[in-house]
């Protein structure tokens, strides 16, 4: 059924002025009935709207595609709609929607709405054939536009066949042949994987993309082609397609941070954290594989009620991955911001005034206003996206603006609002902030759930905003920020007055917390703490941290090259990278290592990083950056002893590995079950 027959020009509007969801399903639901294909158009739009409930149909780039099978649907129809400067319609990329097509499929019809979905998917994939529909003069350009585009993409065969005088059931039958035909011909020309995967760490520079080869490799092994997602710190690659994703026969989502998952809603997948993805992925695959992995239902959906996730996550995972959203959306601002400081410092006179170091000179004042700039965003972005994580994007402001109010340390005294004299609530206050406001944001969706349908368009642009910033500003600033600042306060004096012997076993625990998991939960937790303390002015602490990170993959790397005879041919290939991993301040290039021999390669490298890191506190060096490895050394305080430190840090780690490993028989080292 070709989709030009399916047009109606009374359901075409091209001038559509939507100003919120429920505004444009409204507008939608008029059109199909002018259609004439309903018989009760308040039913048929609580059909589409009871989809949209299970997951939006704003597939991005612009595009929404509302549909609904309903027994008010008299024969299937198409409504279109252009909205030239764009309405919000929480569309999967978050970006405004420019074009409709709304489908109706009466209820006891066979899936004609798939196979539209599937049409129309393929054809608006052109993104100029998008902006032709958008700048479309009249109706009859719009449908011209339609049937050359369905032509070019269907072929003129095709298509002619369904112009043939065909009864109801013939008709059916070759809706059927002919779906089953496009989606064959749609896997062939694009060459579709069978299986795909979505890796994320919070800090999107490693493990994410340790886990995608090792997943990428695994099924390549079973003769198995497999695209696999990465939300890296340089963004999303590799995205998943709508087309890719329907192909799939399931989807493997290792990741510590909130990814994108309401568009797997009805596929089977399997949820783990990353570092699953890195040491089993055969395991992982065998499962999709075996049809054992879960059906995935997105929050809301009819089937099931709870989503995957909530189901096999624990509360203590589910609120690492919140807090991990936070931080690695912070990274950049404290990155950049932390460099771009250090580098002030490195430029300016100290004697022009010590009062004013950092900026009196004009170029390193420059480097400081907006080094400064960056880190002011520091603790709002930190909560804001901890919101994101818990509540969507009704939860981003509140959360926002919660860590704002946690930097400025603003709160309730002596009868007026202002800043504490106390101190801040800062990293603390804004976790808690994060928490808070996604939390709040949650109670009032369930709240105004109870609204007429009436309001509904007016949640997400009145509703959760001022009632969200509200208590959130109720709560940060008479009950948060007092006690919070007080103990943030307390911590920093705390940090500032430990004495040298204090400060160097610190730096061990900080160090040796680094190399324990490599990129784990104790790595990340000594992590988190070391870029809390920059925001505070405790610089020799996250100095401490980077250089613990730095030790295992060098110490390593050296192990294998002046004790080759304790590694195989492979791990002495892999142990060469490793050099540049550990420079980078990659820890995770240790991780192929620490699996295959983890009673001796973990202690070895736990032993490197807590001398190097206590070293570094014993010879005070300080950094104001929380990355980078050797390329930041230059702004580091006391740069000289801190190579000291990471040289013999990395030295012990390679004693403690020759004398632990005992040299490998020649014979035996085929055997070895090593990485490469």
């Amino acid at each position: 059924m070709k989709i030009t027959d399916l047009l109606n020009k009374k359901g075409i509007n091209l001038n559509g002025k939507p100003g919120t969801k429920q505004e444009a399903i409204d507008q939608m639901a008029d059109l199909m009935d002018k259609t004439g294909n309903l018989t009760n158009k308040e039913e048929y739009k609580k059909a589409v709207e009871a989809r949209e409930e299970e997951g939006t149909t704003g597939i991005g780039d612009g595009i929404a595609i509302p549909h609904g099978r309903s027994k008010a649907v008299k024969k299937p129809g198409l409504a279109a709609m252009v909205v030239k400067e764009g309405t919000e319609y929480d569309a999967m990329d978050g970006q405004p929607v420019n074009l409709f097509f709304e489908i109706a499929v009466p209820e006891d019809s066979a899936n004609e709405h798939l196979e539209m979905l599937s049409r129309l998917s393929m054809m608006l994939m052109d993104g100029d054939f998008r902006k032709n529909l958008i700048n479309a003069k009249d109706v009859e350009e719009f449908l011209n536009i339609v049937d050359a585009k369905e032509r070019e993409r269907f072929g003129e065969e095709e298509l002619a066949q369904e112009d043939k005088n065909l009864n109801p059931v013939e008709k059916a039958v070759m809706d059927v042949n002919e779906k089953e035909m496009n989606l064959r011909q749609e896997s062939a020309e694009q060459d579709l994987p069978y299986l795909l995967g979505v890796t994320a760490c919070p800090t999107g520079i490693a493990h994410t993309y340790m886990a995608a080869e090792a997943l990428e490799n695994a099924a390549a092994d079973k003769g198995f082609k497999m695209k696999v997602e990465t939300n890296g710190s340089g963004g999303t690659k590799n995205l998943l397609t709508p087309a890719e994703i329907a192909n799939a026969k399931g989807i493997i989502v290792a990741a510590d941070k909130k990814v994108d998952t309401a568009r797997f809603n009805g596929k089977p997948v399997i949820q783990v954290p990353v570092k699953d993805g890195i040491s089993r992925p055969d395991e992982l695959i065998d499962t999709v594989l075996s049809g054992n992995a879960p059906i995935f239902h997105a929050a809301g959906g009819e089937s099931g009620g709870e989503s995957f996730e909530q189901e096999s996550e624990s509360i203590g995972r589910t609120i690492y991955k919140n807090l991990m959203n936070g931080v690695s959306n912070m990274l950049p601002f404290v990155i950049g911001g932390g460099i771009l400081i250090a580098i002030a410092f490195l430029l300016d006179d100290y004697s022009i005034d010590p009062s004013n170091y950092g900026s009196n000179t004009p170029v390193a004042a420059f480097f400081k206003a907006v080094g400064d700039a960056a880190f002011g965003f520091m603790l709002p972005v930190l909560a804001g996206y901890i919101a994101l994580s818990i509540a969507d994007r009704p939860g981003f402001m509140p959360g926002f603006i919660g860590g704002y109010i946690a930097k400025e340390g603003i709160i309730y005294t002596d009868g007026t609002v202002q800043a504490s004299t106390i101190g801040v609530s800062g990293f603390l206050g804004a976790l808690v902030a994060g928490f808070l406001c996604g939390y709040l944001v949650l109670g009032l969706e369930k709240l105004f759930d109870r609204l007429p349908d009436s309001l509904q368009g007016t949640k997400p642009t009145l509703l959760y905003p001022v009632f969200g910033l509200l208590l959130t500003g109720l709560c940060m600033i008479f009950i948060i920020n007092p006690p919070v600042a007080w103990l943030n306060t307390a911590l920093s004096n705390g940090l500032a007055s430990l004495g040298g012997g204090s400060k160097i076993l610190l730096g061990a625990i900080l160090g040796g917390m680094m190399a324990i998991d490599m990129g784990g939960p104790f790595n990340k937790a000594a992590y988190v703490f070391g870029t809390a303390m920059l925001a505070d002015g405790q610089f020799d602490i996250m100095a401490a941290v980077m250089i613990g990170g730095m030790c295992p993959p060098i110490g390593i790397a050296l192990a294998s090259t002046f004790f080759p005879n304790r590694f195989t041919q492979s791990e002495r290939q892999a142990g060469i990278t490793n050099y540049i991993m550990g420079l980078c301040f990659i820890t995770e290039g240790a991780i192929p290592f620490a699996a295959s021999d983890p009673a001796r390669v973990i202690p070895s490298c736990v032993a490197g990083s807590a001398v190097a890191g206590a070293l570094s506190m014993a010879f005070g060096s300080t950094l104001r950056a929380p990355h980078g490895g050797i390329f930041v050394f230059p702004v580091v305080g006391n740069p000289l002893m801190y190579c000291v430190a990471l040289v013999v840090g990395s030295l012990v780690t390679m004693g403690c590995l020759a004398l632990l490993k005992k040299p490998i028989q020649e014979k035996s080292k085929r055997a070895s079950n090593a990485v490469a």
